[in-house]
């Protein structure tokens, strides 16, 4: 992201991104004194941003766009064909596309299409965090097309040099066929973490209008409990000892009336949070 940002956003420009979103994002542009136009979007467009949008929140400033795909909070999952369309909508008005494809391999029942498909002058970022399982080794990769590559590589040189060998052999064994089998069971958890979270947390009262296809996590409406989305997790974290994460973090659309779950622990773990929660909702009855 920080190799990105650097080299295509100059002071005072700014990329498109979709609110809620990674905030991160917006922190790095803001690093190399460049900005975020945040892009209110909702479950009708699966909290992604489209054509339409970029239309209506591009103006002089504006250099590109950075989507992520699956997405971090919502989960959800742009097709090859929305890849391509808003592909096609930033190159009309010269900009770029970058893609945050760091959920890459961990979905539901579709494999996630790259950009690289419909876009070979797009920018990927990805990682070994998710899929691999390695969060915290710091070990990424950015795909940029051939002219960006000498620039890149300045960049490299004096922010990062490189990753750590003990990191890049760490990473090496994730393809053996025995890693990856193990990979592969985790994805299958989480498929049915997120199969037995989603349903539990409808039927208490949260609203999760688009099922995520992707990542780890559910993001809830709970505005039929609370308009203080900040004051409604630290009483669960307080009081039922259950954490999730409120909208805040994520952005400013709606933020109070949204929390982000995350369906990273075994399905017994999760009934007890379930249980825990319809406790504590007795509160806000």
């Amino acid at each position: 992201r920080l190799l990105a940002s650097s080299l295509l956003v100059d002071p005072g420009r700014h990329w498109l991104l979709a609110d809620p979103g990674y905030p991160c994002n917006r922190h790095f542009l803001r690093l190399v004194e460049g900005g975020a136009q945040l892009v209110p979007v909702g479950p009708e467009t699966a909290y992604q941003l489209t054509p339409s949008l970029v239309q209506q929140h591009w103006n002089a400033d504006s250099v590109g766009a950075l989507v992520a795909s699956p997405a971090n909070p919502t989960g959800t999952v742009l097709s090859a064909d929305e890849l391509a369309a808003l592909s096609a909508s930033l190159h009309a008005r010269g900009g770029h596309l970058v893609v945050d494809e760091i959920y890459h391999g961990l979905t539901y029942g579709l494999d996630a299409a790259s950009v690289l498909q419909v876009d070979d002058s797009a920018f990927v970022l990805n990682s070994f965090s998710k899929y691999f399982g390695m969060t915290g080794w710091r070990l990424g990769w950015l795909v940029a097309p051939p002219a960006a590559v000498p620039d890149l590589e300045k960049l490299a040189q004096n922010l990062y040099i490189s990753a750590s060998s003990i990191a890049q052999h760490a990473a090496l064994a994730c393809f053996s066929e025995e890693a990856m089998a193990i990979f592969e069971q985790r994805r299958q958890a989480f498929q049915q973490r997120r199969d037995f979270l989603l349903p539990a947390l409808r039927e208490l009262g949260f609203r999760i209008e688009v099922e995520p296809q992707g990542a780890f996590y559910l993001y809830a409406d709970v505005s039929a409990f609370t308009d203080d989305a900040q004051a409604f997790c630290a009483h669960f974290l307080e009081t039922e000892h259950v954490a999730f994460t409120p909208g805040l973090d994520f952005g400013f659309h709606r933020s109070n009336q949204h929390v982000r779950l995350a369906y990273t622990q075994e399905v017994p773990r999760l009934q007890e949070a379930v249980d825990r929660i319809a406790r504590g909702l007795k509160h806000f009855r």
